[in-house]
């Protein structure tokens, strides 16, 4: 039987170049205070040995632990996970993060933590213990939760806030990154006006969410310029289908109904179609339908729903990158917007179709 070749680690390195552990990991680091001699002797022993180097190689020099740290909501992630609904919004926050740290030479490590839990503060405290991350990433509503900033912060730990606003007790802001969710929501409501659309509805998210509110101000503000009426037009949910059923339930059941309805999440979309198909409304021609965040479920509808794109994976990618380049005393913006796409389908069409 063919024996197993040993792998090559850091010490094989540091043996072939004649050199010490710390000074192969500042090379691999690609630190400033190795003389250029010294890097080239190190670095050719890499390349005769083919060595792919480590976390542990890379953390020898003392000054990054190479590892993201990404929290996010442990109670919603799970609900979302049992209820198996379809939800790919963490798949696309970890794909964007750990591609994003891969180029960096860095790891991502995901941790659930319930952010209205009493033990907060212990059970982050622990993470930061066990792993020293160079950086946190924060998503909604984490990112606005002041324990956790605090938490950080007296850990000494830089932070980029996901869809966070300006903090106001004291605190670094931290690196904020957000998708423009007021454009988006003025985006799809233009769509719907541009359609002849006089009376559309909103179905709002959970108001923990900055970007719940954001949302309703975009659409607030498009028919505000359009001269439309908004009284009446707007029912609160909180990203569940549940609550998308109560929200569609009473903006259908009116009199004067809505002929077009922007729901917040792909999940109150899909409830806002089992309403109206219970109601015998067909979508696009009795009620036309936009969503908020774009994953598979809503192309696979009949018809497929028009829906505002989040660029999640870029987003938590943007933080990665900034982060990163804080670390190495690179400017960074203190806020990136990113804009978000539009993508037009079946479940959108002219006002006159349903006689409003």
């Amino acid at each position: 039987m063919a024996r197993r070749r040993q792998a090559v680690t850091i010490k094989h390195v540091a043996a072939d170049a004649g050199v010490s552990l710390q000074t192969v990991s500042r090379v691999i680091n690609n630190e400033a205070n190795v003389r250029p001699e010294m890097r080239e002797k190190v670095q050719a022993s890499i390349d005769k040995l083919g060595y792919v180097p480590s976390i542990a190689a890379q953390r020898m020099s003392g000054s990054r632990s190479y590892l993201i740290l990404a929290l996010n909501d442990r109670e919603r992630t799970i609900a979302d996970w049992r209820a198996r609904q379809g939800t790919d919004w963490v798949d696309q926050m970890l794909l964007g993060g750990m591609l994003e740290c891969a180029e960096h030479g860095y790891r991502l490590i995901f941790e659930l933590v319930d952010t209205h839990n009493d033990h907060v503060e212990r059970e982050l405290g622990a993470a930061i213990a066990a792993l020293q991350p160079d950086g946190a990433i924060l998503t909604p509503p984490h990112s606005d939760n002041p324990q956790i900033l605090e938490t950080l912060t007296r850990h000494n730990v830089p932070f980029a806030r996901i869809g966070a606003q300006v903090h106001k007790e004291g605190l670094p802001d931290g690196i904020m990154v957000s998708m423009d969710d007021e454009g988006g929501a003025r985006t799809a409501t233009r769509h719907l006006i541009g359609l002849g659309h006089k009376r559309i509805g909103f179905i709002s998210g959970p108001s923990e969410y900055r970007l719940s509110a954001k949302r309703v101000d975009g659409w607030q503000a498009e028919m505000d310029a359009a001269g439309l009426p908004t009284e009446g037009l707007l029912e609160a949910g909180d990203f569940t289908y549940a609550s998308g059923v109560r929200a569609a339930r009473a903006l259908l059941a009116s009199l004067d109904r809505p002929s077009a309805i922007i729901a917040s999440n792909d999940q109150m979309a899909l409830a806002t179609v089992e309403i109206a198909d219970e109601l015998g409304l067909a979508i696009p021609s009795d009620l036309s339908l936009v969503s908020f965040d774009n994953t598979p479920l809503v192309r696979f509808t009949r018809p497929a729903l028009t829906a505002v794109d989040q660029p999640i994976a870029e987003t938590t990618a943007t933080a990665v990158r900034s982060l990163i380049a804080a670390q190495k005393g690179e400017d960074v913006a203190g806020a990136v917007i990113l804009p978000m796409g539009f993508e037009v389908r079946g479940s959108t069409g002219p006002a006159a179709a349903c006689g409003a």
